[in-house]
């Protein structure tokens, strides 16, 4: 049960391979990577930042929940800060159960909230200068679900 933040690139394949290994009483592996988007030439860099002892500690109460609530054995989350270029991976979310409905539930849930709620701060840096990004209405409506009875 881990939360990295981290400025250099990660391989996803060799996240989940290590996270997967050894798990003879784990039934499922759910993952989840998001890559950094072009926006169809509008993003030439995407910059994230994160203060450290806030957003960790923040994301990991939050995977801590989703332990919990999804009976997870274990997850892990790789997260970039500092400067990102488009088709670089930006977050890795890997979660372990004894079933899979509860590995891919608890992978989606920590992506809507990672998405919408998570303390960063996300700048997008384009031909037209630079600009904030905040959750669209449809980032908040998905982490929205979860909340529902």
């Amino acid at each position: 049960m881990s939360v990295i933040l981290q400025t250099g690139p990660f391989e996803p394949g060799a996240l989940l391979t290590a996270f997967s290994a050894g798990r003879a009483e784990t039934g499922a592996v759910a993952s989840f990577t998001g890559l950094a988007r072009a926006e169809q030439g509008g993003t030439e860099i995407l910059e994230l930042e994160a203060y450290p002892g806030l957003t960790d500690v923040e994301i990991a109460r939050i995977a801590q929940e989703a332990a919990q609530r999804f009976s997870l054995q274990d997850w892990l989350i790789v997260h970039r800060i500092g400067r990102i270029a488009p088709g670089e991976a930006i977050v890795f979310v890997a979660t372990a159960s004894a079933h899979r409905r509860e590995a891919f539930e608890a992978c989606d849930y920590l992506m809507d909230y990672l998405k919408s709620r998570a303390p960063f701060w996300k700048k997008s840096h384009g031909p037209d200068g630079a600009r904030w990004i905040e959750p669209t209405d449809r980032d908040r409506t998905d982490v929205e679900r979860w909340e529902r009875p």
